[in-house]
This record gives structure tokens, C-alpha cells and sequence, in this order.
């Protein structure tokens, strides 16, 4: 009988006990890209020195969580004075918002290794909620390989004569993909 109250006690301890998901941080191979149009005319760039940290476990989605810090003063296009124009007031306006921020706590599965998380995007002092879909790759070195669409106006990215959509659209594409490794 004692037996089987020590083993009732710790099944209940076990179901009591918090999920934690595995914490990860970033290695070196990560990009952090966007894409839009300026005319017509498709133009991509990057953002290097982003960090992503990661707590996640396909099984234990409620505990994921994700958290990117982005240094917008970066961003690179490969066009000197296009950068010049995105670190200045008009756009990402560095100055006053050196860095955006994305933060997800909730967490779906999509089938197979493809989940989206909800989060929240905070870019030039305005937060507005951005899903990314991604897929998971585990391993000794894990990969997330994700995409976003970010609605630049909702930030007031490109206001002013820049707010024209037929110069250039409203909706930029972000992708990813972060390597990582497991927190010591």
C-alpha cells in the first residue's frame, strides 16, 4: 500500500510540474532578410548582428517561446545611399529606434515540423502582432527557417511621399533562418 502511494504522490508531483521547453541560442550561419519593391523594381536586404534566443519543444508548445533583437542601424541593401534613406527619419529613423524587436510566447503546430508563433513585432515605438511560420529542423544544431509578412505602414515605416504603395508596397517580406545550439 505504501508503494502505491509513493508512486500516486509522484504522478501527481510530475503532472504539478511546469513543462519546460529546451532553451537555445544563436550560432554563426543566421540570416535575418527582407524583401519589397521600390518602383517595381524587387530589392532585398539584411539585417547582420540580429540575436534570437529560443525556448522550444515541439511537444511542450505552450513553454515555447522566442525573442530576436534587431540593430536597425545595419540594415544593408547593398545600396549605400537606399541605406542611408532606411536609417533616416522617414523610415526606420535609427536615431530615435536603434533597435526593433520581435516576441512570441504562443505557439501552434502546423503539421510535420511546420509551426507559426504569434508574437509581437515593436519596430519605431509601435507594437502590432506578427505571426511567423516556420519549420523546425533538430539536431545537434537545430534550424529555424521562418517567414513573415510585416505591413510597413502599420510601423510608419516610409510615411511622409514615402506612404505612396505604387512606389512602394505596403507589405515586406521577412525571412529567416537561425541556426542554434543549446544553452549551457
Amino acid at each position: 500500500m505504501r508503494l502505491k502511494s509513493l508512486a500516486l504522490t509522484a504522478a501527481l508531483f510530475a503532472a504539478a510540474a511546469p513543462a519546460f521547453a529546451a532553451d537555445y541560442v544563436q550560432q554563426a550561419g543566421s540570416t535575418l532578410t527582407f524583401a519589397t519593391k521600390y518602383q517595381g523594381e524587387v530589392f532585398a536586404g539584411n539585417f547582420p548582428g540580429f540575436t534570437a534566443r529560443l525556448s522550444f519543444d515541439p511537444a511542450k508548445l505552450d513553454a515555447s517561446k522566442l525573442d530576436v533583437v534587431i540593430p536597425l542601424a545595419g540594415a544593408n541593401s547593398k545600396n549605400a545611399e537606399r541605406d542611408d534613406t532606411l536609417k533616416g527619419a522617414d523610415f526606420f529613423d535609427i536615431a530615435k529606434f536603434p533597435q526593433a524587436r520581435y516576441s512570441a510566447t504562443k505557439f501552434r503546430s502546423l503539421g510535420g515540423n511546420n509551426y507559426a508563433a504569434d508574437g509581437s513585432l515593436t519596430l519605431r515605438g509601435v507594437s502590432k502582432p506578427v505571426t511567423l511560420t516556420f519549420t523546425w529542423t533538430p539536431g545537434d544544431k537545430p534550424v529555424l527557417a521562418g517567414k513573415a509578412t510585416v505591413k510597413r505602414l502599420d510601423y510608419k515605416v516610409g510615411g511622409g511621399d514615402w506612404a505612396d504603395t505604387s512606389i512602394i508596397p505596403n507589405e515586406v517580406a521577412v525571412s529567416t533562418k537561425v541556426v542554434f545550439a543549446a544553452a549551457k
